[in-house]
């Protein structure tokens, strides 16, 4: 290295090198270099790694937002410079290094000479350990994360460290790292054992008690508890678990259905306008999702600022169906849609799930009669009589049989839950649809599009194929396995969200226009509509096994989180969500 000096003045250089000796684990040629903090990740806890490496499954979180706070104002990286140079009293900041030969790839936050040597540093928003003597050091996969960085300078640029250290925030204080050659041996060992895990295929087990899952960002994907309890291993306390919710599931979604309205992106935030006029904004961090119904135009700006920041907009016709939606590149999902395909072939895994979801979605069909309705007790035992049959049925077919049969019970008793009928145009006879022929009809056709949208964007986020379902044949533009997914919330969401909407008097006839093509909602009924249904997927209901509360429109991330354990092989059986 020449000398030149340089303080704080910017140099960005990126490292490579074929030519790097030494031990090395074995690696495929096709397997991309693994980031430093994926191997941080395993030294903390296999199975996040294998989530957020293999999986690509990634979930912020207060520490995770924190954590990219503080980096924000570390990584600013160094000018480009042809020769990398260190001299007395200069920093390199967020130096990129990579090496073919060990198949690693990382960022290192800052190299500097104190005067006494070149020095390594890392930056954690933590705090750091206690050893045996009460002293702070560093934590065991932050060590891991060092060496790395230590191994890709040393035997890639032959760089020689005087020392190493790790600045964590929360402690505003410095721990040392200690260099040799068993931090190396170590890493490698580390490394190698990591790459045997992404290779296999096989999602590593849950921890078990471990106060490492309190603060992990993956908590409600991985559900480790609940993992155990769904691959068949007991659950000591189940009913006194904490619910898995992530700390930002309290975005807005962003409902628009004025015709001519137009969604675009400035400074920042989601603004929607009308006749050049701006009549809202939105911060788009703080939406989840955007609606959009009929002739609604949308800029390329927005979506594209939309795909970036992993907001989903979902389309509507006019009337209220569901077209589809505009969303970021999927999970990569590869071991759950595999596992999904080799369920369905298998006829006694397809039959299994099958009767469940029926099992379920008749129980929760006659438990909404029972506490709204005034079915007579005959239909209630016949309805029992029928969902106990359907968790035996021999074959699909006899489960579908055993379906139609109680939800012409159900619909036969579906207008005693209304208490608003005749004067009001709210009578109900009979389910029927494409179209709907009256506005309970047509209430009930919005809420499960609605609700099929949201499972698909769920199962698509999770990595499952939502076109492929068990219940429901797969078939052009029909999300089957988003449908299978419904069944069971269908009466719990959907029609109570109706009833709620028809009872409390919250809609009218003019908030309704009848056609030739059938009955469909006003712009006027679709906005109290959207009240009622952000009102239903907010409250909360207590799960059936675990005890916890949570709101349902959690429960149907948790429902097909489960499902995805499933097809995985790490569920024995998939438990349908039922309530009392």
């Amino acid at each position: 290295m020449t000398s030149e000096t340089q303080s704080e003045e910017n140099l960005s250089h990126s490292l490579r090198s074929p030519q790097d000796t030494g031990r090395s684990p074995e690696r495929r040629d096709s397997t991309p270099p693994m980031p430093v903090r994926r191997l941080h990740n395993f030294a903390y806890c296999p199975r996040l790694f294998y989530y957020q490496w293999v999986e690509d499954l990634f979930v912020e979180n207060r520490d995770t937002a924190a954590g990219s706070a503080l980096h924000k104002n570390v990584d600013r990286p160094s000018h480009w410079k042809e020769d990398l140079d260190l001299s007395e009293r200069s920093k390199v900041r967020s130096l990129q290094v990579e090496s073919e030969r060990y198949g690693l790839t990382g960022v290192i936050d800052l190299i500097e000479d104190d005067g006494e040597g070149l020095k390594l540093i890392d930056y954690k928003k933590g705090s750091a350990a206690r050893d045996e003597h009460g002293e702070r050091c560093a934590k065991p996969y932050d060590r891991i994360q060092i060496g790395a960085y230590a191994l890709l300078l040393k035997k890639v640029e032959n760089v020689e460290l005087a020392s190493a250290g790790i600045y964590y925030a929360a402690d505003r204080r410095q721990v040392a790292v200690q260099l040799d050659d068993s931090l190396i041996d170590e890493t490698l060992t580390m490394l190698e054992v990591a790459r045997a895990v992404a290779e296999s295929g096989n999602c590593p087990p849950p921890l078990i008690d471990d106060p490492r899952c309190s603060h992990c960002s993956a908590y409600p994907i991985c559900l480790p508890n609940e993992s155990r309890f769904w691959s068949g291993d007991a659950v000591e306390g189940k009913e006194d678990l904490r619910a898995p919710r992530p700390d930002h599931d309290d975005g807005e979604i962003l409902v628009v259905q004025k015709a001519g309205a137009r969604v675009s992106k400035r400074a920042g935030e989601i603004q929607v306008s009308f006749k050049n006029e701006v009549v809202s904004r939105h911060p788009s961090q703080q939406i989840q999702s955007i609606y959009l119904f009929g002739p609604v135009q949308v800029t390329t700006q927005a979506v594209q600022a939309c795909l970036e920041d992993d907001i989903p907009i979902a389309y509507f016709s006019p009337a209220g169906r569901y077209l589809g939606r505009t969303t970021g590149l999927p999970v990569s999902g590869v071991d759950a849609r595999i596992g999904q395909y080799d369920r369905f072939r298998n006829e006694a895994d397809r039959l299994e799930l099958v009767r469940e979801i029926i099992r379920s979605k008749i129980h929760n069909q006659r438990v909404l009669l029972m506490r709204n309705g005034d079915a007579d007790e005959g239909t209630l035992k016949k309805m029992a009589r029928l969902r106990d049959k359907a968790a035996e049925a021999a074959s699909i077919d006899t489960a579908r049989g055993f379906e139609g049969a109680a939800a012409a019970h159900y619909f036969r008793n579906f207008s005693t839950m209304i208490k608003s009928t005749g004067v009001n145009g709210f009578d109900f006879e009979t389910r029927n649809r494409r179209p709907p022929r009256d506005p309970v009809n047509a209430l009930l056709s919005q809420g499960y599009s609605i609700l099929a949208k949201e499972l698909t964007g769920v199962c698509d986020a999770v990595g499952l194929d939502p076109f492929f379902g068990f219940f429901h044949q797969p078939r052009f533009g029909r999300p089957a396995l988003a449908l299978d997914l419904m069944e069971e919330f269908r009466p719990l969401i959907v029609d109570s969200t109706v009833i709620s909407l028809i009872n409390r008097g919250e809609l009218n006839q003019e908030d309704f226009v009848s056609t030739s093509r059938g009955v469909f909602l006003r712009d006027s009924g679709r906005r109290q509509f959207w009240q009622a249904w952000f009102r239903r997927l907010d409250s909360e209901v207590k799960h059936p096994t675990f005890g916890y509360r949570m709101s349902y429109r959690r429960m149907l991330e948790v429902q097909t989180r489960q499902l995805w354990r499933f097809v995985r092989g790490e569920a024995e059986h998939y438990h349908g969500f039922t309530t009392r």
